[in-house]
């Protein structure tokens, strides 16, 4: 029998959330955070295979979805999105007490995710952490300096030929370049199935994308620029943290996690042959992995240390 789904809408600062929750509420609480410039539906297979032993919760973010898309790129930083979390993970705890949640994000949900568990006000809100596809921007931004002060030019231009559509996205009018024009029509789906080779239906991509693009351009905007010229320090994660990292990720480089196991002893990497988007690629192993570490988490709590 198909796991029922309550959808609510979650109020936090400026922004409204479409929120939807499969399976049940007494079981672990696994919140899934889709990337850019997807929304939920990103984690609808995921979904599908995790909510027969979990509480699962996904949420359009911002700018994405039936989410509202607060205008101007502040609304869009990563203290707005950690708010966000926060009242999600609140919404659904209801009038029971808060308890951590595993936290699984993809691409632009993997960035937040390290933000989350490394913010000290979010500390003891996550028990775990999964990140796809994502790594955290401080480390990313940190690796390009670092090769480009030891002129490493290979590794530097590898770095630039993934990231190039960055630059557009941050620049005037080239979200608006992207979308309307390159990306108009059929042609994100064109290319999806060509380069990515996913397999497509009506619900994925959402009809949303091209204004889910255009809006969600502000992430790169409010977060990216005005780090590239100063320094990121390295927080360390307030909870175990295991990387799920495609080995053909056409836009992040592997050397953009090398710096994940400072701030997180024990991490867990797992490399898989694969492109960007694991989630519809291979929603079995995603699943497989997620379990595993999730129920390994809740074995050693509480009052035992986290799986290491």
């Amino acid at each position: 029998m198909p796991t029922p789904t309550d959808t609510l809408t979650v109020s936090s600062g400026d922004a409204s959330l479409l929120v939807r929750r499969t399976g049940d509420a007494a079981r672990p609480t696994v919140v899934l955070v889709h990337g850019y410039p997807d929304t939920q539906g990103v984690w609808a297979p995921v979904v599908e295979r995790l909510s027969p032993r979990f509480d699962v919760v996904t949420y359009d973010v911002r700018g994405a979805g039936g989410s509202s898309a607060p205008r101007g790129a502040a609304a869009y930083r990563l203290d707005r999105l950690a708010a966000d979390f926060d009242a999600v993970c609140r919404a659904v705890s209801g009038d029971e007490p808060l308890r951590p949640v595993h936290l699984v994000g993809h691409d632009w949900g993997g960035i937040q995710g390290w933000d989350f568990v490394t913010r000290p006000t979010l500390a003891g809100r996550v028990a775990s952490f999964t990140s796809v596809a994502g790594p955290a921007l401080g480390h990313a931004l940190s690796a390009t300096r670092t090769a480009m002060r030891r002129r490493d030019l290979l590794r530097a231009l590898d770095r630039a030929r993934r990231s190039w559509y960055i630059a557009p996205l941050c620049l005037p009018g080239g979200p608006t370049l992207m979308w309307k024009v390159a990306l108009a029509g059929s042609r994100w789906r064109r290319w999806l199935t060509a380069v990515e080779g996913l397999t497509l239906d009506d619900d994925y991509p959402a009809a949303t994308t091209p204004s889910d693009g255009w809006h969600g351009a502000k992430l790169y905007r409010a977060n990216i620029p005005h780090r590239l010229i100063r320094r990121n320090p390295l927080a360390p994660a307030h909870a175990p943290v295991q990387l799920i990292i495609p080995t053909r990720d056409r836009f992040i480089s592997a050397s953009y996690y090398d710096a994940a196991e400072r701030v997180a002893p024990g991490l867990r990497r797992h490399e898989v042959e694969g492109t960007h988007w694991l989630p519809r690629a291979q929603p079995d192993l995603i699943a497989a992995r997620v379990t595993e570490f999730v129920e390994q988490t809740e074995a050693a709590a509480p009052g035992q240390a986290h799986p290491r």
